[in-house]
């Protein structure tokens, strides 16, 4: 139980959630962070190209997985587009009344599969070719396949509303 304003006792609603949004925001935080870096060091405001200059001053564009800004706004992208969706599935699913347990490690689970899709995958190479890592394909298939368990385990959480 929290108390609000008026010593107005409430139960916490969904604690687990609550709990692993902290370590997520502070990853999308950190992928946000490599774009700025990459936007100031290459003079680039805006785009998810990087600029380089050639010997004779025009402009250039780099194949995009050599292209640390393009790496870096796909990473977030990518984080962006899956972890919103997995975050409420887990709320919808703890809100009620799913295992705690399960859902500490789906989420924790959820959390090492989006950095190794970025650190060992789309940040690293795979014999000679870059941003091809291992870590990739875990990371997508992984989070891919959360994303189901996490809607799958929430309706059948429910299930008895739909009369099962």
């Amino acid at each position: 139980m929290v108390t609000l304003g008026l010593g107005i006792p409430m139960p916490m609603l969904a604690p687990i959630t609550a709990t692993w949004s902290a370590p997520f925001a502070v990853y999308l935080v950190v992928l946000s962070s490599r774009i700025v870096y990459h936007r100031i060091k290459d003079r680039t405001p805006m785009g998810d190209r990087s600029k380089t200059l050639d010997v004779k001053g025009a402009t250039n564009s780099e194949a995009p997985e050599t292209d640390p800004l393009y790496v870096a706004t796909r990473a977030h992208a990518n984080f962006v587009e899956n972890v919103p969706l997995a975050l409420t599935l887990s709320a919808l699913a703890e809100l009620n009344g799913g295992s705690r347990r399960l859902l500490h490690g789906a989420l924790a689970a959820l959390l090492v599969m989006r950095v190794a899709h970025v650190e060992l995958g789309l940040r690293s190479s795979f014999r000679g070719v870059r941003s091809i890592g291992p870590g990739r394909a875990v990371g997508y298939y992984g989070t891919q396949a959360m994303l189901v368990g996490l809607a799958g385990y929430g309706a059948w959480v429910v299930r008895e509303y739909w009369g099962f």
